[in-house]
């Protein structure tokens, strides 16, 4: 009966320690959020983006942070995927999945562990390290290190009807990495295509929404950036938008959206872009003409005119009539 007891002991001893020794243990420096305690439903990830510039045989480390604002104790696993520009204008980015892009940088970048776990309201700081090997070719390397969650305490769903509990994933969220190898750089962008959304020529009122088409053709990536001045017909300066930098992957088109917002807009109005595309200083410019032209008001202010013009008319008709008598 003593060694039944003492095997059963050992069992779930060793169960437990199973079941321990299965949830990875977090290799990386954690800290908690100050004043994050609301529970949101979701982790960040950040920073969106890291560009940088190495040489062949260069390595470096950057760090990425990681923030559990699910409201429970959550696994995070990390995963790379290589990314590509698309000829859809309203695609600017493509992960590539298992497969491996045209400018790989899957097997470039490292991180100490793939999983770790977080408390609610924890924050982890994760060092990623790319390195370039010394044969690398000038050009650039596109991909992104994606985060995922799951609940550790989530049971699986029904295997036949492939559901899982609704608390179990969240989507996946990633830093993108652009690296650009120096050397022999071909660059060929171009501001190809300006105007308001759909090539609209008349509005109601605002606001109004402007598209810049870019197209790159080069063997690395582009970083546009410039002005976008209204004019109305007098030649008067009637708004402006600084345009930041964005992105433009090599063999790729994407479209940025622009929207001017104002009020008590009417007439005729001309768009004005000058924009950099971020090498050599080449400035491409574009114009486009549009008119607001409110035509319920102005309807009505006609109604209300020949209302006007009608009662004024029967007045004098009236008045005449009894002149006559």
């Amino acid at each position: 009966m003593l060694l039944s007891v003492g095997v059963f002991v050992l069992l779930a001893l060793s169960t437990t320690a199973y079941a321990q020794s299965s949830e990875p243990v977090n290799p990386y420096r954690t800290e908690g959020v100050p004043g994050g305690d609301e529970v949101l439903g979701d982790f960040v990830v950040g920073p969106g983006k890291v560009d940088l510039r190495l040489n062949p045989g260069e390595t470096r480390t950057v760090e990425i942070l990681v923030t559990n604002r699910t409201g429970e104790r959550r696994m995070f696993n990390l995963a790379t995927e290589d990314a590509a520009g698309s000829q859809d204008q309203s695609v600017a980015i493509q992960l590539l999945g298992d497969d491996r892009g045209p400018y790989s940088i899957r097997d470039y970048i490292s991180v100490p562990a793939k999983s770790f776990v977080l408390e609610q309201n924890q924050r982890a700081h994760i060092p990623v390290t790319i390195s370039i090997p010394l044969d690398a070719e000038p050009g650039g390397l596109y991909g992104s290190l994606l985060v995922d969650t799951v609940a550790i305490d989530a049971v699986p769903g029904d295997v036949n009807s492939g559901t899982v509990p609704q608390s179990a994933i969240v989507a996946r969220v990633g830093t993108l990495f652009f690296v650009t190898i120096p050397g022999a750089l071909e660059y060929d962008a171009t501001l190809s295509e300006f105007g308001t959304l759909q090539k609209q020529k008349f509005y109601q009122s605002g606001p109004v929404t402007f598209g810049l088409l870019h197209e790159n053709k080069g063997s690395v990536h582009i970083a546009p950036y410039g002005e976008l001045r209204i004019r109305n017909f007098f030649g008067e300066e009637v708004g402006y938008l600084e345009l930041d930098p964005w992105f433009v992957l090599p063999n790729s088109v994407r479209l940025r959206e622009v929207t001017w917002t104002r009020d008590y807009l009417f007439g005729r109005y001309t768009a004005s872009v000058a924009i950099n595309r971020g090498y050599d200083d080449v400035v491409d410019e574009a114009q486009y003409t549009f008119w607001v032209l409110p035509w319920k008001p102005i309807a009505l202010a006609f109604a209300g005119l020949f209302v006007v013009i009608f009662l004024i008319r029967s007045f004098l008709k009236r008045f005449e009539f009894k002149r006559r008598d």
